[in-house]
Parts: C-alpha cells; structure tokens; sequence
C-alpha cells in the first residue's frame, strides 16, 4: 500500500499517540531548617547526616577546586570542610 496524497506528493503515515505516564508525587521529605537562616534562637539546625555528608562534600571539592585540584591534599579538605559546616550549622 502505497500512502500518496492526490496529486502523487508522499505523505506520512499517521502516528499512534502514547498515553501519558501518570506522574507520581515525589516522597515529602522531613522539614529541615535552611543553612545561613536566622539563628537568633540559638537552636541546632536538623538534618540528616546524609545531608550534611553532601554539605561537607560540596565544600571539600571547593575546597580542592580553589587549590587546582592538586593531589595530596584530599584529606585536609575534607576535614577543614567538616570543622566548617560543623561550625555553620552549630548555634551560637
């Protein structure tokens, strides 16, 4: 079968449409307070130690980044960047 319009130009065939995935809600995370907010209560700031595992990651990458990623120092960022994230989220 040959899909031609009426003056010999070919055409497409039509295309069967997929029905739309139904979104599924993403799972709520625990409510946590934002690093840098206002500490006039002097309350700890919550949350997970996978949090402030990628808190003090991100940290020690700037860390390394600011330093030209030179090797040998790794474990030096690592640690200055937990005393510094320690130190952001501890109260006053």
């Amino acid at each position: 079968m040959n899909a031609t319009t009426n003056k010999g130009k070919p055409t497409t065939p039509p295309v069967k449409k997929r029905a739309a995935a139904k979104k599924r809600a993403a799972p709520r995370k625990a409510a946590t307070k934002k690093v840098g907010a206002d500490r006039s209560n002097s309350s700890p700031v919550n949350i997970s130690a996978e949090e402030r595992w990628r808190m003090v990651a991100t940290a020690a990458y700037h860390r390394a980044e600011q330093r030209g990623f030179a090797p040998g120092h790794e474990v030096e960022d690592w640690l200055n960047a937990e005393k510094e994230i320690d130190a952001v989220l501890s109260p006053r």
